[in-house]
């Protein structure tokens, strides 16, 4: 019998502004302890899990490690012997492992997953880290003259919204401010102890206090290397019912997918005279709102793949929150602040919360769990209902969107 509903039992951010290389952490420490918040905040004992789901992304680069499906178990006797896997899809990582325990749930092959996500990456310095990330790019086809590949990849997503639409980049700093603020009210943020200049004046062209990084993106336009990890507990209606005291903190109502080629290039070419830079994308957040039942009206909010500005802009155009190329609007009117109709990263995102690759889709999901569950702290949208997450991999390669929503909206 195929199991319908998928249920998140709890969820355990990691502190993203810690630096485990200079703490003596590793893959073994980060795991315990991600796996250890994500059973203490579930309420339920490692017994209970049947299944594992591991995203990571660059371990073997940054940590000389793979086979992280097995850390788990490494790390703690009682997930011995369980099935476990690990997932990659560059920054949507965390989703696609979500998506893969999501599928033997609702197949009934197991009643119980944790869906893990670990990334390490301040082992090493940040051209090297770069060049790392650099290899989820299509690999000697494009980006060949840049220094840092991804600031450079997202400057020229930000090119072609001007080529098409005209782009404003104050726009892209205002982005990037109201996340760095937003991360002020987040206790687990990378940049809630930051100084941060007024981007809106002066500083943010500032090539001292804002330096450009590549292209028309600067400092403050990017997120950040970050070490962390998150973890989720779901659960199918069969456990619910063989487990009647168990209370979800919020159900997973819509999911999308959808993964293009690797070349920004190839994505810009095949969109061309589309109304949509990324169709893809907005098929990937369609499919999730149209398996939810719902439409963005009855969304209350989105925590979204800012890994630069220019993608966040990205994201407002593409869930529908404005007119195709006039992302800028809901910027400039208020819409996507705190007490705006339709806040966006409350948490920070990844440009003030911090992107540690393989976690940031798992921490997504614990985020609009929280806002769901109406435990966000001083991240809270009043009156949360229903919460989306838009996480993608590499030049939009990977899209994946979720709807939460909280239990008892059915």
């Amino acid at each position: 019998m195929t199991e319908t509903n998928i249920w998140v039992l709890g969820g355990y951010q990691s502190d993203f502004a810690r630096n485990l290389a200079r703490e003596g952490g590793s893959f073994s420490s980060l795991t315990a302890e991600v796996v250890d918040g994500a059973l203490t905040s579930a309420g339920v004992p490692a017994a209970a899990v049947e299944v594992l789901h591991v995203a990571n992304a660059f371990g073997e680069l940054f940590a000389g490690q793979a086979q992280l499906g097995a850390r788990p178990a490494t790390v703690r006797d009682d997930l011995w012997g369980l099935p476990a896997s690990r997932h990659e899809a560059a920054c949507a990582s965390g989703s696609i492992a979500a998506l893969a325990a999501m599928a033997d749930l609702r197949a009934g092959n197991y009643d119980c997953a944790l869906v893990l996500g670990v990334e390490l990456e301040k082992t090493v310095g940040g051209s090297q880290g770069a060049a790392y990330m650099g290899t989820a790019a299509w690999a000697g086809n494009e980006g060949e003259d840049a220094t840092f590949m991804w600031p450079y990849m997202f400057a020229k997503v930000a090119d072609e919204y001007d080529h098409r639409y005209g782009l404003d980049d104050r726009h892209l700093r205002a982005i990037s401010q109201l996340n760095l603020a937003n991360a002020k009210r987040n206790p687990l943020a990378q940049t809630r102890g930051w100084d941060v200049p007024d981007l809106s004046g002066s500083s943010g062209t500032d090539d001292a206090l804002n330096p450009p990084v590549e292209g028309r993106l600067r400092r403050y336009d990017c997120s950040q290397m970050t070490d962390g990890g998150a973890g989720v507990v779901l659960v199918n209606d069969r456990y619910l019912r063989a487990n009647p005291g168990t209370r979800p903190v919020a159900r997973i109502a819509g999911w999308g997918h959808r993964t293009a080629g690797l070349g920004a290039e190839q994505k810009f070419a095949r969109s061309e005279g589309h109304p949509y830079v990324f169709p893809h994308l907005k098929q990937t957040v369609d499919q999730a709102f149209a398996r939810a039942g719902v439409t963005l009206e009855a969304i209350d909010g989105l925590e979204t793949h800012d890994c630069f500005s220019s993608s966040e802009y990205v994201a407002i155009d593409h869930i529908g929150l404005t007119p195709p190329g006039e992302s800028w609007r809901a910027i400039e009117n208020g819409t996507i602040a705190p007490g705006g109709s339709f806040p966006i990263n409350p948490s920070g995102g990844l440009i003030g919360g911090g992107h540690p690759v393989g976690a940031t889709g798992v921490r997504m999901l614990v985020d609009a769990s929280r806002q769901v569950s109406d435990t966000a702290g001083q991240m809270q949208v009043e009156g949360a209902g229903r919460f989306a997450t838009l996480n993608f991999g590499g030049s939009t390669a990977t899209t994946v969107a979720f709807v939460l929503e909280t239990v008892a909206v059915r």
